[in-house]
């Protein structure tokens, strides 16, 4: 079966995709600037050039405006993921594909993910933001890998492989973020998908 093709956007759907990364960007240097409690949706909006019902046509709240920056490493994989051979992939494929798009240059992304991550640790309301993108996020990777290894694939195998495998990286972020070292994400995925094959 060969693999499906990529979903192309029109102009309008690619337009609303940048303005909600505009406003994910925006609102990340805000809660680096200022604290995630001192920044309101009114700043956000403000500082994106947008009128606060626009601020509201995108996000519900000032914290899931942050939504679109933490997902897009994710799709990247999942993507990587769905392009690569048409069966179950094995763990190495999974780390593969997560280094693909780990080293694309995410240049000043990188660093605000890293901010938004090390600020969650005091913010309830971030962190439930990003255990729910990651909860979607496992989710999603179930659904790649069950379409990848058809129908009569276990469904309990796959259940457990994409929660092993979209934990593995969601740790290896976070670890990254606490860190002060130089070791990149990209190093940090390779060690936690490893470690999951080893047995751990």
């Amino acid at each position: 079966m060969p693999a499906p093709e990529p979903v192309r956007l029109t102009l309008a759907e690619r337009r609303k995709v940048e303005t909600r990364l505009d406003i994910a960007r925006t609102a990340a240097r805000l809660f680096a600037e200022h604290g995630t409690a001192d920044v309101t949706a009114e700043q956000i909006a403000e500082a994106s050039g947008i009128a606060l019902r626009t601020f509201y046509r995108y996000s519900r709240t000032k914290e899931d405006a942050v939504e679109p920056m933490l997902t897009t490493g994710a799709q990247r994989w999942f993507e990587a993921i769905a392009s690569g051979p048409r069966r179950l992939p094995t763990l190495a494929d999974l780390e593969a594909a997560a280094v693909q798009s780990l080293t694309i240059d995410g240049g000043e992304d990188f660093e605000l993910t890293r901010g938004l991550l090390q600020a969650m640790e005091t913010d309830p309301a971030l962190r439930a933001v990003w255990h729910r993108i990651n909860m979607e996020g496992e989710r999603e990777l179930r659904r790649v890998l069950t379409e990848l290894a058809g129908p009569d694939a276990d469904s309990l195998h796959l259940r457990l492989l994409a929660a092993a495998a979209a934990g593995a990286i969601r740790i290896a972020l976070e670890q990254w973020a606490a860190g002060t070292g130089t070791e990149a994400p990209a190093s940090l995925v390779v060690r936690c998908i490893r470690a999951l094959g080893a047995g751990v």
